[in-house]
């Protein structure tokens, strides 16, 4: 519980103490909560025999409030999708470590027992989501929109939360459709996803993103992705790459952050406009 109450609250009982900071482990909030701590866990765990420091795990209720907190430069490494490592890197100054080298899609899903088989099959219909700021979100949003399909027009969407739960109102009937990544579709239990079925799928994107904040030096920064090169070839790390798909750790390749440039853009617009 009182991982949980630090992921909510952003702050360590170590640091309110005055004693040392523990190293923070911050991962965008593609999963739930407790998902992203069982999954992580290993790794921050390879990190603390490194470093003989405490690793702590932080996520954030939201995609939104996650980007604010990576540019106020709370996190010492940082797992984040491509768009938002962009502005990492452009606001808060975070370096590219590695990244998976499996690329990831936006699917969008319907009830296996639905009608829809096509994008044209959703005019008039209800979408869920679980953040429109999720690249996979802003992906799929992009293809809709070159099948003639405009959001607020022909479709209409509406925030679950998680994209658990934005699959789980499609499996209840509540939701025409959600959109999700590979990887919380593969995340969720398997009566669930044998209840869904994928009519499209955006293009390949680039998988996420491993960064260190600048106030982790250069040699500390190599020691980390040294670790992290480790986790893989140990018995939890190959666990965690066979169940995530996202494949090896690479180095993050050139060209990649441009690329995604115009997505950032656009968070940092969706951002604005909730203010």
């Amino acid at each position: 519980m009182w991982i949980t109450l630090l992921v909510l609250f952003g702050l360590s009982p170590l640091a309110r103490a005055g004693k040392p900071a523990p190293f923070v482990f911050g991962v965008f909030p593609n999963l739930g909560t407790q998902q992203i701590l069982m999954t992580y866990r290993p790794l921050a765990d390879v990190l603390e025999k490194r470093f003989h420091r405490q690793v702590l795990i932080f996520t954030a209720p939201d995609f939104k409030t996650f980007v604010t907190r990576t540019h106020r430069g709370e996190y010492d490494l940082v797992l984040t999708a491509p768009h938002m490592a962009w502005l990492a890197r452009q606001e808060a100054g975070y370096r590219p470590l590695l990244q998976f080298d499996q690329p990831v899609r936006g699917l969008l899903v319907v009830n296996k027992a639905s009608a829809l088989n096509t994008l044209q099959d959703l005019d008039n219909s209800k979408i869920a989501i679980g953040d429109p700021l999720a690249v996979t979100v802003l992906a799929m949003q992009d293809l809709l929109a070159a099948s003639g399909l405009k959001s607020g027009q022909q479709f209409r969407l509406y925030e679950a939360g998680t994209q658990s739960n934005a699959a789980m109102q499609v499996v209840s009937r509540r939701s025409d459709a959600a959109i999700v990544g590979r990887q919380p579709l593969n995340a969720l239990p398997e009566d669930m996803r044998q209840q869904l079925r994928v009519i499209a799928e955006t293009r390949a994107l680039s998988s996420q993103m491993f960064l260190t904040h600048p106030r982790v030096n250069e040699r500390d920064a190599a020691s980390i992705q040294e670790a992290l090169l480790a986790f893989e070839r140990l018995s939890a790390g190959q666990t965690f790459m066979t169940k995530s798909g996202f494949g090896k750790l690479v180095p993050v390749r050139d060209g990649e952050f441009q690329v995604f440039r115009p997505y950032a853009l656009e968070v940092q617009r969706l951002m604005r406009d909730v203010r």
